[in-house]
């Protein structure tokens, strides 16, 4: 079965549609980052790397220093789609992404988003 298009776009082109969207609600870009890092494991300079590497999606949660275990505690909608009945393990991660970031666009509060 060929490879999801989506795993080799560059996380560096979604990263401002993120800041974007979560902007627009009022959020701030350390937010952002926060969420993401806590999903990932990388650190603000880790994520900076990524974000000049230009590593695609697959590359970045490939190199991600640890996914956060409570991440199996996220659930919900993300395109249509349940992220937790997600097969895939890379796309589960990637909307796992997304639904925080939804999450923060919608006004939750980080100690909600980040599971704690």
């Amino acid at each position: 079965m060929a490879e999801n298009k989506v795993f080799s776009y560059p996380f560096a082109d979604i990263y401002p549609l993120y800041l974007q969207k979560a902007q627009k609600k009022g959020r701030t870009k350390e937010e952002v980052d926060t969420v993401i890092c806590w999903l990932t494991g990388y650190d603000e300079p880790g994520l900076a790397r990524q974000l000049d590497s230009g590593a695609d999606l697959k590359a970045f949660f490939e190199n991600a220093p640890r996914i956060n275990p409570a991440s199996s505690l996220i659930k919900g909608v993300v395109c249509g789609v349940r992220v937790e009945e997600i097969q895939d393990p890379l796309m589960q991660k990637i909307r796992y992404m997304d639904k925080l970031i939804d999450e923060l666009a919608k006004g939750k509060s980080l100690e909600k988003i980040l599971r704690s």
